[in-house]
């Protein structure tokens, strides 16, 4: 092997270990959805919108290249927080799920955030409660997760 090829090849060596280090520090959410339950890991429905009749919703998400993190789902009603759920990641891919008693008078937008450490926001959702109306798209860039109100719901690869 001559001397630049050698050069060449340990300079790739070198650099694609970086660039596969930096891809999985990145992470992203794979999917993020409303369902009405979960299932052996798996959503079994994707809503967008659902009846003031509902008990319970699930916020399902699967978490690509995040391992060791620690992400939450925030739950806001109406603009408001109402609950966050945090997850410690214990793998390359990660399923999540937290879910949410509904009572019926809270009829309206609620959006649920997937929110990084940093307070990055990876993704988020709104489902219409009991009111009929569609969605609208919609995204934060930060939002300062409090410690106090921490829960734990499902998790595994």
């Amino acid at each position: 092997m001559t001397a630049k090829r050698y050069l060449t090849a340990l300079c790739l060596a070198l650099l694609i270990p970086l660039f596969a280090t930096q891809t999985s520090l990145a992470g992203e959410v794979a999917r993020a959805q409303f369902t009405t339950g979960v299932v052996d890991r798996e959503p079994v429905d994707a809503v967008r919108g659902v009846s003031a009749d509902t008990d319970r919703l699930f916020f399902f998400t699967e978490l690509r290249d995040l391992q060791g993190q620690h992400v939450v789902h925030r739950w806001e009603y109406a603009g408001e927080p109402v609950a966050v759920v945090g997850f410690d990641v214990g793998g390359p891919r990660w399923r999540v799920w937290s879910s949410k008693q509904m009572e019926p008078e809270q009829t309206g937008t609620w959006r649920v955030y997937v929110v990084k450490e940093d307070g990055s926001v990876l993704a988020s959702e709104e489902l219409s409660f009991g009111d009929g109306r569609t969605p609208a798209a919609g995204d934060s860039e930060s939002i300062t997760v409090p410690e106090t109100h921490f829960m734990r719901s499902g998790s595994g690869s």
